[in-house]
């Protein structure tokens, strides 16, 4: 694996859509630099990564697959999707027909925070990063739209629909990215 130069080096990996806090995910993608060692043996690159990995990985974490790219290649992702299980007595005409205006809105227009320790805000129309919002009996499911003019944020989910964390009977759970990949 590369590591960055310096006092201190760190191994070159990052995770091109890192999870917000007390978000769960499903589907995350880990990009890791490696060099390829012109002594070793000729070997399946993708076992031996995932064998060292899968060996270090936490109790409740998996290693689905691994997977090579050129070395200039570029992962992004471009949509995601989120469960959020609201509790039963949350679930009824009043939650259908708030999504059911939200997505006949044109505009969704919202105010986000620019920074955390800054009280200033800029307008955002969220609308076209909402692909869908689907209500079963499970709760929402809402797929979003990732772009370079960026996304919707889960609290902003949360806020158009009326909801906040205490009517949720389950964390929130993003459990599909769909990544787009170019060469750089």
């Amino acid at each position: 694996m590369l590591y960055s130069e310096g006092f201190n080096p760190r191994p070159k990996l990052s995770l091109p859509l890192p999870r917000s806090v007390g978000i769960e995910v499903d589907d995350d993608l880990l990009c890791l630099r490696i060099e390829k060692n012109t002594g070793a043996e000729e070997c399946d690159l993708g076992t031996l990564i995932k064998t060292g990995l899968s060996e270090q990985l936490p109790d409740g974490f998996e290693l689905l697959t691994v997977r090579t790219a050129k070395a200039k290649a570029s992962v992004q992702p471009c949509q995601a999707t989120y469960l959020l299980a609201v509790r039963e007595e949350y679930l009824g005409e009043k939650l259908k027909s708030r999504i059911e205006r939200l997505l006949a809105s044109e505009n969704l227009n919202l105010q986000r925070r620019t920074s955390p320790e800054n009280s200033r805000f800029k307008n955002i129309d969220a609308r076209p990063f909402l692909k869908s919002i689907e209500l079963d009996d499970a709760g929402i499911a809402v797929e979003c739209k990732i772009s370079s003019a960026g996304s919707i944020r889960v609290d902003e989910i949360l806020e158009l629909l009326e909801l906040d964390y205490n009517m949720l009977s389950a964390p929130i759970r993003r459990t599909r990215v769909q990544w787009h990949e170019s060469e750089s």
